[in-house]
Protein backbone atom coordinates (compact mmCIF):
# COMPACT_ATOMS: atom_id res chain seq x y z
CA UNK A 1 0.00 0.00 0.00
CA UNK A 2 3.00 2.68 0.94
CA UNK A 3 4.54 1.42 -2.13
CA UNK A 4 1.77 2.70 -4.30
CA UNK A 5 1.17 5.85 -2.91
CA UNK A 6 4.60 6.74 -3.27
CA UNK A 7 4.57 5.70 -6.96
CA UNK A 8 1.51 7.95 -7.48
CA UNK A 9 2.99 11.00 -6.03
CA UNK A 10 5.88 10.63 -8.37
CA UNK A 11 3.69 10.18 -11.36
CA UNK A 12 1.74 13.57 -10.33
CA UNK A 13 4.99 15.52 -9.80
CA UNK A 14 6.14 14.53 -13.25
CA UNK A 15 2.96 15.62 -15.22
CA UNK A 16 2.48 19.46 -13.33
CA UNK A 17 6.33 19.99 -14.20
CA UNK A 18 6.15 19.23 -17.82
CA UNK A 19 4.22 21.97 -18.83
CA UNK A 20 5.91 24.47 -16.09
CA UNK A 21 9.36 24.41 -18.20
CA UNK A 22 7.91 24.76 -21.65
CA UNK A 23 6.11 28.01 -20.22
CA UNK A 24 9.13 29.35 -18.33
CA UNK A 25 11.46 28.51 -22.09
CA UNK A 26 8.23 30.53 -24.04
CA UNK A 27 9.04 33.46 -21.59
CA UNK A 28 12.72 34.02 -21.98
CA UNK A 29 13.06 33.73 -25.59
CA UNK A 30 15.10 37.07 -26.76
CA UNK A 31 13.63 39.73 -29.36
CA UNK A 32 14.70 39.74 -33.15
CA UNK A 33 18.52 41.86 -33.12
CA UNK A 34 18.28 44.85 -35.46
CA UNK A 35 20.84 45.25 -37.75
CA UNK A 36 23.57 48.16 -37.09
CA UNK A 37 23.68 51.06 -40.01
CA UNK A 38 25.91 53.66 -39.68
CA UNK A 39 24.10 57.07 -39.90
CA UNK A 40 24.65 60.54 -40.51
CA UNK A 41 23.08 63.95 -39.27
CA UNK A 42 21.91 66.75 -42.20
CA UNK A 43 24.04 69.66 -41.07
CA UNK A 44 24.83 72.98 -42.47
CA UNK A 45 28.41 73.36 -44.41
CA UNK A 46 30.59 75.75 -46.47
CA UNK A 47 30.88 74.02 -49.77
CA UNK A 48 32.92 75.49 -52.68
CA UNK A 49 32.45 74.48 -56.36
CA UNK A 50 35.91 74.74 -58.32
CA UNK A 51 36.57 73.90 -61.93
CA UNK A 52 39.54 72.22 -62.26
CA UNK A 53 41.87 73.53 -65.16
CA UNK A 54 46.07 72.98 -66.44
CA UNK A 55 48.02 74.86 -68.43
CA UNK A 56 51.22 76.62 -69.83
CA UNK A 57 52.40 79.95 -68.32
CA UNK A 58 52.65 82.69 -71.27
CA UNK A 59 53.08 86.49 -71.41
CA UNK A 60 49.82 88.77 -71.46
CA UNK A 61 51.24 90.37 -74.47
CA UNK A 62 54.19 89.91 -76.18
CA UNK A 63 56.21 92.47 -78.57
CA UNK A 64 58.59 92.00 -80.99
CA UNK A 65 61.38 94.65 -81.45
CA UNK A 66 62.43 95.44 -84.95
CA UNK A 67 64.42 97.86 -86.77
CA UNK A 68 62.66 100.86 -88.38
CA UNK A 69 65.67 101.36 -91.02
CA UNK A 70 67.15 98.66 -93.44
CA UNK A 71 70.79 97.54 -94.39
CA UNK A 72 72.35 100.02 -91.71
CA UNK A 73 74.86 97.57 -89.35
CA UNK A 74 74.08 96.78 -85.92
CA UNK A 75 76.82 98.84 -84.25
CA UNK A 76 75.81 97.85 -80.31
CA UNK A 77 73.73 96.26 -78.19
CA UNK A 78 72.90 97.79 -75.15
CA UNK A 79 70.29 95.54 -73.77
CA UNK A 80 70.51 91.56 -73.30
CA UNK A 81 68.03 89.09 -72.28
CA UNK A 82 66.67 88.71 -68.27
CA UNK A 83 66.87 92.99 -68.82
CA UNK A 84 64.11 95.25 -67.57
CA UNK A 85 63.56 98.37 -69.79
CA UNK A 86 61.60 100.83 -70.21
CA UNK A 87 59.82 102.93 -72.84
CA UNK A 88 61.56 104.70 -75.44
CA UNK A 89 65.16 103.24 -73.69
CA UNK A 90 67.46 102.48 -75.90
CA UNK A 91 68.69 98.62 -76.80
CA UNK A 92 70.82 98.93 -80.03
CA UNK A 93 72.45 101.36 -82.78
CA UNK A 94 72.76 101.34 -86.10
CA UNK A 95 75.70 102.87 -88.34
CA UNK A 96 74.83 106.17 -89.16
CA UNK A 97 78.03 106.71 -91.72
CA UNK A 98 76.05 106.16 -94.51
CA UNK A 99 72.82 108.21 -93.95
CA UNK A 100 75.28 111.47 -92.42
CA UNK A 101 77.04 110.98 -96.32
CA UNK A 102 73.17 111.17 -97.57
CA UNK A 103 72.86 114.02 -95.62
CA UNK A 104 75.89 116.39 -96.36
CA UNK A 105 74.31 115.96 -100.03
CA UNK A 106 70.79 116.81 -99.22
CA UNK A 107 72.07 120.01 -97.09
CA UNK A 108 74.25 120.94 -100.43
CA UNK A 109 71.57 120.34 -102.46
CA UNK A 110 69.61 122.80 -100.11
CA UNK A 111 71.90 125.49 -100.05
CA UNK A 112 72.11 125.47 -104.44
CA UNK A 113 68.09 125.19 -104.13
CA UNK A 114 67.80 128.43 -102.26
CA UNK A 115 70.11 129.96 -104.79
CA UNK A 116 68.31 129.11 -107.33
CA UNK A 117 65.42 130.50 -105.59
CA UNK A 118 67.54 133.50 -105.09
CA UNK A 119 68.39 133.71 -108.99
CA UNK A 120 64.68 133.61 -110.05
CA UNK A 121 63.36 136.15 -107.89
CA UNK A 122 66.00 138.33 -109.48
CA UNK A 123 64.87 137.34 -112.88
CA UNK A 124 61.68 137.72 -111.81
CA UNK A 125 61.88 141.32 -110.94
CA UNK A 126 63.74 141.66 -114.34
CA UNK A 127 61.50 140.75 -116.47
CA UNK A 128 58.73 142.26 -114.51
CA UNK A 129 60.23 145.89 -114.84
CA UNK A 130 61.08 145.52 -118.55
CA UNK A 131 57.44 143.94 -118.58
CA UNK A 132 56.09 147.87 -117.39
CA UNK A 133 58.46 149.71 -119.28
CA UNK A 134 56.98 148.01 -122.41
CA UNK A 135 53.99 148.26 -121.50
CA UNK A 136 54.56 152.23 -121.03
CA UNK A 137 56.14 152.57 -124.38
CA UNK A 138 53.02 150.68 -125.85
CA UNK A 139 50.77 153.18 -124.27
CA UNK A 140 52.47 156.10 -125.80
CA UNK A 141 53.15 154.67 -128.92
CA UNK A 142 49.19 154.17 -129.18
CA UNK A 143 48.88 157.44 -128.36
CA UNK A 144 50.63 158.60 -130.98
CA UNK A 145 49.34 157.01 -133.19
CA UNK A 146 45.94 158.11 -132.49
CA UNK A 147 47.35 162.05 -133.14
CA UNK A 148 48.81 160.48 -136.43
CA UNK A 149 52.33 161.27 -135.20
CA UNK A 150 53.53 157.51 -135.19
CA UNK A 151 53.42 154.94 -137.70
CA UNK A 152 51.73 151.66 -137.84
CA UNK A 153 54.94 149.63 -137.91
CA UNK A 154 55.55 151.23 -134.48
CA UNK A 155 52.35 151.07 -133.18
CA UNK A 156 52.56 147.20 -133.84
CA UNK A 157 56.21 146.30 -132.76
CA UNK A 158 55.55 148.28 -128.89
CA UNK A 159 52.66 145.91 -128.66
CA UNK A 160 54.51 143.28 -129.86
CA UNK A 161 57.12 144.19 -127.01
CA UNK A 162 54.85 144.36 -124.30
CA UNK A 163 53.03 141.42 -124.92
CA UNK A 164 56.69 139.39 -124.99
CA UNK A 165 57.69 141.04 -121.73
CA UNK A 166 54.52 139.95 -120.11
CA UNK A 167 55.15 136.32 -121.43
CA UNK A 168 58.93 136.60 -119.43
CA UNK A 169 57.30 137.55 -116.21
CA UNK A 170 54.88 134.56 -116.80
CA UNK A 171 57.97 132.50 -117.57
CA UNK A 172 60.03 133.86 -114.35
CA UNK A 173 57.25 133.52 -112.37
CA UNK A 174 57.06 129.64 -113.32
CA UNK A 175 60.60 129.19 -113.13
CA UNK A 176 60.78 130.94 -109.94
CA UNK A 177 57.81 128.21 -108.32
CA UNK A 178 59.81 125.58 -109.63
CA UNK A 179 62.35 126.39 -107.53
CA UNK A 180 60.82 126.64 -104.63
CA UNK A 181 59.20 123.07 -105.56
CA UNK A 182 62.99 122.21 -105.65
CA UNK A 183 63.91 123.50 -101.91
CA UNK A 184 60.80 121.71 -100.62
CA UNK A 185 61.47 118.56 -101.82
CA UNK A 186 65.45 118.96 -100.59
CA UNK A 187 63.92 119.81 -97.18
CA UNK A 188 61.67 116.61 -97.25
CA UNK A 189 64.49 114.57 -98.28
CA UNK A 190 66.77 116.31 -95.56
CA UNK A 191 63.98 115.47 -92.85
CA UNK A 192 63.76 112.25 -93.99
CA UNK A 193 67.30 111.65 -93.36
CA UNK A 194 67.06 113.35 -90.15
CA UNK A 195 64.06 110.79 -89.05
CA UNK A 196 65.89 107.81 -90.19
CA UNK A 197 69.31 108.76 -88.06
CA UNK A 198 67.06 109.07 -85.18
CA UNK A 199 65.93 105.41 -86.63
CA UNK A 200 69.52 104.19 -85.42
CA UNK A 201 68.75 104.07 -82.49
CA UNK A 202 66.70 101.05 -81.80
CA UNK A 203 64.14 101.86 -78.49
CA UNK A 204 61.91 99.59 -76.66
CA UNK A 205 58.32 100.24 -77.62
CA UNK A 206 57.21 100.02 -73.83
CA UNK A 207 58.60 98.88 -70.72
CA UNK A 208 58.82 95.25 -70.09
CA UNK A 209 61.42 91.92 -69.49
CA UNK A 210 63.64 91.29 -72.49
CA UNK A 211 62.64 87.54 -73.30
CA UNK A 212 64.89 86.92 -76.50
CA UNK A 213 67.74 88.78 -78.52
CA UNK A 214 68.85 87.73 -81.91
CA UNK A 215 70.98 90.90 -82.93
CA UNK A 216 74.15 90.58 -83.25
CA UNK A 217 76.93 93.02 -83.35
CA UNK A 218 78.37 93.67 -87.24
CA UNK A 219 75.20 91.71 -88.51
CA UNK A 220 72.78 94.11 -91.22
CA UNK A 221 69.34 95.46 -89.92
CA UNK A 222 66.66 94.12 -91.41
CA UNK A 223 63.13 93.95 -90.27
CA UNK A 224 61.83 91.03 -92.74
CA UNK A 225 63.85 88.52 -90.31
CA UNK A 226 63.90 87.29 -86.54
CA UNK A 227 63.24 90.87 -84.65
CA UNK A 228 65.89 92.05 -82.51
CA UNK A 229 64.73 91.70 -78.94
CA UNK A 230 61.49 90.27 -78.01
CA UNK A 231 60.06 91.28 -74.22
CA UNK A 232 57.48 90.65 -72.38
CA UNK A 233 54.94 93.85 -71.84
CA UNK A 234 55.55 95.05 -68.39
CA UNK A 235 56.55 91.97 -67.49
CA UNK A 236 53.05 90.35 -66.53
CA UNK A 237 52.07 86.92 -67.25
CA UNK A 238 48.93 84.92 -67.05
CA UNK A 239 48.07 80.84 -67.32
CA UNK A 240 46.35 79.69 -70.17
CA UNK A 241 43.96 76.97 -68.84
CA UNK A 242 42.45 74.03 -70.62
CA UNK A 243 39.30 73.85 -69.47
CA UNK A 244 36.53 70.62 -69.96
CA UNK A 245 33.91 71.53 -72.25
CA UNK A 246 31.34 70.60 -69.95
CA UNK A 247 32.92 72.66 -67.61
CA UNK A 248 33.40 76.20 -70.12
CA UNK A 249 29.99 77.54 -69.50
CA UNK A 250 30.35 78.19 -65.92
CA UNK A 251 33.59 80.10 -66.43
CA UNK A 252 33.43 83.93 -66.41
CA UNK A 253 35.96 86.70 -65.90
CA UNK A 254 36.77 87.52 -62.21
CA UNK A 255 36.34 84.35 -60.86
CA UNK A 256 39.48 84.31 -58.39
CA UNK A 257 41.86 81.76 -58.89
CA UNK A 258 44.05 79.39 -56.58
CA UNK A 259 47.23 77.87 -58.85
CA UNK A 260 50.32 75.89 -58.32
CA UNK A 261 53.54 75.76 -60.32
CA UNK A 262 55.22 72.32 -60.43
CA UNK A 263 58.00 72.38 -57.27
CA UNK A 264 56.47 75.08 -56.29
CA UNK A 265 56.22 75.32 -52.16
CA UNK A 266 53.10 77.58 -52.56
CA UNK A 267 49.96 78.34 -54.07
CA UNK A 268 49.34 81.65 -56.25
CA UNK A 269 46.50 83.79 -56.94
CA UNK A 270 44.31 85.07 -59.84
CA UNK A 271 42.21 86.42 -61.47
CA UNK A 272 39.64 84.73 -64.45
CA UNK A 273 40.71 87.36 -67.27
CA UNK A 274 39.10 85.94 -70.22
CA UNK A 275 37.17 82.99 -71.59
CA UNK A 276 37.69 82.23 -75.26
CA UNK A 277 34.64 81.91 -77.02
CA UNK A 278 35.81 78.91 -78.75
CA UNK A 279 36.50 75.03 -78.51
CA UNK A 280 39.32 72.92 -80.05
CA UNK A 281 37.23 71.10 -82.23
CA UNK A 282 40.32 68.33 -82.11
CA UNK A 283 40.58 68.03 -78.11
CA UNK A 284 36.99 69.38 -77.29
CA UNK A 285 38.62 71.99 -74.52
CA UNK A 286 38.39 75.16 -74.15
CA UNK A 287 40.78 78.03 -73.16
CA UNK A 288 40.08 80.54 -69.95
CA UNK A 289 43.22 83.19 -69.65
CA UNK A 290 43.81 83.75 -65.92
CA UNK A 291 46.38 86.89 -64.55
CA UNK A 292 48.98 85.95 -62.32
CA UNK A 293 48.77 88.48 -59.33
CA UNK A 294 52.35 87.74 -58.39
CA UNK A 295 53.95 86.61 -61.63
CA UNK A 296 57.54 86.84 -59.90
CA UNK A 297 58.00 83.19 -58.50
CA UNK A 298 56.69 82.07 -62.22
CA UNK A 299 58.16 81.89 -65.97
CA UNK A 300 56.77 82.15 -69.36
CA UNK A 301 56.52 78.11 -70.03
CA UNK A 302 56.04 76.81 -66.77
CA UNK A 303 52.87 74.17 -66.25
CA UNK A 304 50.60 74.96 -63.84
CA UNK A 305 46.77 73.67 -61.95
CA UNK A 306 44.48 75.57 -61.15
CA UNK A 307 41.71 75.83 -59.34
CA UNK A 308 38.55 78.25 -60.21
CA UNK A 309 36.18 79.06 -57.58
CA UNK A 310 32.70 78.99 -59.19
CA UNK A 311 30.03 79.14 -56.41
CA UNK A 312 31.18 79.22 -52.41
CA UNK A 313 27.52 79.74 -49.94
CA UNK A 314 26.60 77.58 -47.12
CA UNK A 315 24.14 74.96 -47.61
CA UNK A 316 22.96 72.25 -46.27
CA UNK A 317 24.78 68.94 -47.40
CA UNK A 318 25.49 64.78 -46.69
CA UNK A 319 28.38 62.72 -47.38
CA UNK A 320 28.80 61.97 -51.02
CA UNK A 321 28.31 58.54 -49.89
CA UNK A 322 24.86 58.81 -48.66
CA UNK A 323 23.26 59.53 -51.91
CA UNK A 324 22.36 56.58 -54.84
CA UNK A 325 21.15 56.45 -58.00
CA UNK A 326 17.93 55.18 -58.73
CA UNK A 327 15.38 55.44 -61.67
CA UNK A 328 14.12 58.41 -60.20
CA UNK A 329 17.27 59.88 -60.14
CA UNK A 330 19.19 60.57 -56.89
CA UNK A 331 18.12 59.56 -53.34
CA UNK A 332 19.26 59.03 -50.13
CA UNK A 333 18.00 56.39 -47.26
CA UNK A 334 16.51 58.89 -44.49
CA UNK A 335 15.64 57.02 -40.89
CA UNK A 336 13.27 58.23 -38.78
CA UNK A 337 12.56 56.75 -35.75
CA UNK A 338 14.64 53.39 -36.81
CA UNK A 339 12.81 53.22 -39.99
CA UNK A 340 14.50 53.23 -43.62
CA UNK A 341 12.57 55.01 -46.53
CA UNK A 342 14.17 56.29 -49.70
CA UNK A 343 13.86 60.19 -50.27
CA UNK A 344 14.21 61.20 -53.98
CA UNK A 345 16.87 64.65 -53.65
CA UNK A 346 18.03 67.05 -55.92
CA UNK A 347 21.42 67.47 -55.11
CA UNK A 348 24.13 70.67 -55.89
CA UNK A 349 27.34 71.32 -55.48
CA UNK A 350 30.19 68.56 -55.22
CA UNK A 351 32.86 69.41 -52.67
CA UNK A 352 35.51 66.52 -51.42
CA UNK A 353 33.49 63.94 -49.80
CA UNK A 354 30.24 66.21 -49.38
CA UNK A 355 27.48 66.95 -51.32
CA UNK A 356 24.87 69.97 -51.37
CA UNK A 357 21.46 68.67 -50.66
CA UNK A 358 19.14 71.16 -52.78
CA UNK A 359 15.87 69.70 -52.49
CA UNK A 360 13.94 66.66 -50.11
CA UNK A 361 16.04 67.14 -46.73
CA UNK A 362 15.99 69.46 -44.11
CA UNK A 363 18.74 70.17 -41.51
CA UNK A 364 18.75 67.93 -38.64
CA UNK A 365 17.41 64.67 -40.57
CA UNK A 366 19.20 61.38 -40.38
CA UNK A 367 20.07 59.57 -43.19
CA UNK A 368 22.30 55.80 -43.91
CA UNK A 369 25.90 57.21 -44.50
CA UNK A 370 25.66 54.67 -47.10
CA UNK A 371 23.17 54.18 -49.37
CA UNK A 372 23.52 50.89 -50.03
CA UNK A 373 24.74 49.04 -46.78
CA UNK A 374 22.55 46.63 -46.77
CA UNK A 375 19.51 48.56 -45.92
CA UNK A 376 16.02 48.72 -48.06
CA UNK A 377 13.46 50.84 -48.13
CA UNK A 378 10.84 49.86 -45.33
CA UNK A 379 14.10 48.21 -43.12
CA UNK A 380 14.01 48.59 -39.36
CA UNK A 381 17.64 49.20 -38.39
CA UNK A 382 19.52 50.48 -35.41
CA UNK A 383 20.86 53.71 -35.94
CA UNK A 384 24.71 54.02 -35.07
CA UNK A 385 25.57 57.99 -35.63
CA UNK A 386 28.91 58.52 -37.06
CA UNK A 387 30.49 61.82 -35.96
CA UNK A 388 31.25 64.30 -39.01
CA UNK A 389 34.52 66.60 -39.39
Amino acid sequence: MRALLVASALLSALAFSTPLRAADETAVEPAPTLPAITVSTVETRLLRDRVIVSGLVNPVEEVQVAPLIEGQPIETLLADVGDWVTEGQVLATLSKTTLELQKSQYQASLASAEATIAQSEAQLLEAQASADEAQRVNERTAALKAQGTASQAAADQASANAIASTARVTVAVQSLEAARAQLSLVQAQLANVDLQLSRTEVKAPVAGEITRRNAVIGSIASGAGQPMFTLIRDGALELSGDVAEIDLMRLAPGQTVSMIAVGAPDRLTGTVRLVEPTIDTTTRLGRARITIDEPDGVRAGMFMDAEILVAERETIAVPVTAVGASSEGSTVMKVTDGTVARIPVKTGIRDGGWIEIVEGLSPGDTVVTKAGAFVRDGDKINPVPVAMN
